[in-house]
């Protein structure tokens, strides 16, 4: 039986802990899941084991990098990680082995961007990234990248669920945005789906300037749902502006929701695009 895919997710990366904390605890749901999903999968194709054997697939090894403020680079953070899939494909030859004998099954590298948009980390940096570690490692290991988790349409039925649950005159998507053209289209796509409005961190619209066109319009009571994975700085930032505006205008009602953070709905997700099923 060919040893499973391993998988990388990869995350932006800050000097605030809370990112990194929260991408290792969506790590260890999605390694739950997919280890579930692909036992599922190999009872139904009737796959069987010799007497004496177990049937399940050696769990896949699922790790965290981060693209920035980081102790390595990111393609030398996957060159580790292909290094640790070696040893333990090494390791699972000496019972069985089958394991590494078929080389069109070679071992596998599967990267998925913890990213909410397709900017410039997700089509340039991470792909350059993977070129550089697959140039070190040659034809021992493969590595696949799948679409960031901001293109599955499942986090569509996420926030409208979220949304629901707070009734409101008005909402905003607050997404941190990207000045590569067209980066910035699905949130406005997303934002066009459920009736909101969209304002970015890190270019135009911003928050305030949606805020104050919706005043004018006369809506008071405004909801904000930060279209960010974790918290961090930038969710803190949020908070502290909008409680500034807030003591500004006391005749708004504002309330801010909590980021998206891990959650089984979200891993779930994951899982489908790791295994290419968006």
């Amino acid at each position: 039986m060919p040893y499973p895919p391993a998988y990388l997710l990869v995350f932006h990366g800050s000097r605030d802990p809370r990112p990194e904390a929260a991408a290792n605890v969506l790590a260890k749901h999605f390694l739950e899941r997919i280890q579930h999903v692909e036992s599922k999968n190999l009872t139904k194709v009737g796959s069987f084991a010799p007497f004496g054997e177990s049937l399940e697939p050696e769990p896949p090894l699922v790790r965290t990098a981060c693209l920035e403020c980081g102790p390595l680079p990111l393609h030398q953070q996957i060159e580790q990680f292909g290094a640790s899939l070696q040893a333990a494909v090494m390791a699972d030859a000496v019972t069985n082995t089958d394991a590494i004998s078929n080389t069109v099954n070679l071992p596998k590298i599967v990267v998925v961007p913890l990213f909410l948009l397709p900017g410039v980390h997700v089509m340039e940096d991470i792909p350059q990234a993977i070129a550089l570690a697959q140039q070190t490692m040659g034809d021992r290991i493969t590595i696949e990248m799948r679409p960031p988790l901001g293109s599955h349409r499942g986090l569509h039925r996420l926030v409208t669920e979220r949304m629901a649950a707070e009734p409101m005159e008005a909402w905003i998507l607050l997404a941190h945005g990207s000045r590569r053209p067209g980066a910035n289209q699905p949130i406005e796509d997303l934002a066009e789906h459920l009736g909101a409005v969209t304002a970015y961190w890190s270019v135009p619209p911003s928050l305030e300037s949606r805020l104050q066109t919706l005043m004018q319009l006369g809506i008071r009571k405004i909801a904000i749902l930060p279209y960010f994975l974790f918290a961090g700085s930038i969710t803190d930032a949020i908070a502290q502006m909008v409680a500034a505006i807030a003591l500004q205008f006391p005749s708004l009602s504002l309330h801010l929701t909590a980021p998206l953070e891990a959650s089984s709905a979200l891993t779930d997700l994951l899982v489908d695009l790791a295994q290419h099923k968006e």
